[in-house]
């Protein structure tokens, strides 16, 4: 059983900063890439950013704004969001591709999501 836990959602003001924070848990072999995703009211879910040993992406709307970042000695990976925008406020979704162990193939894994807020 794995699981993955997002921390660090909540409400800002425009241009102010949050720290997301995804841990995975339980049965993990290995890992190949961790990411956020995000949902608005109405809308689908689009990637944020994604991160692998050797690469990183981002959104368009995230670039230079926000930072992706990982710790694989906690299986942990964080997303740094400053100058947040009102068009920033969706739920944010943890996302994780890994194997349960060396024979087994490899899955997408979801959190359950933090909601973040940017109003005045």
């Amino acid at each position: 059983q794995v699981q993955l836990v997002e921390s660090g959602g909540g409400l800002v003001q425009p241009g102010g900063s949050l720290r997301l924070s995804c841990a995975a848990s339980g049965s993990i072999f290995s890992i190949d890439t961790m990411g956020w995703y995000r949902q608005a009211p109405g809308k689908q879910r689009d990637l944020v950013a994604i991160t692998s040993t050797s690469s990183t992406t981002y959104e368009d709307s995230a670039k230079g704004r926000f930072t992706i970042s990982r710790d694989d000695a906690k299986k942990t990976v964080y997303l740094q969001m400053n100058s947040l925008k009102p068009e920033d406020t969706a739920v944010y979704y943890c996302n994780a591709n890994l194997r349960s162990t060396w024979y087994d193939g490899w899955y997408d894994y979801w959190g359950q999501g933090t909601q973040v807020t940017v109003a005045s």
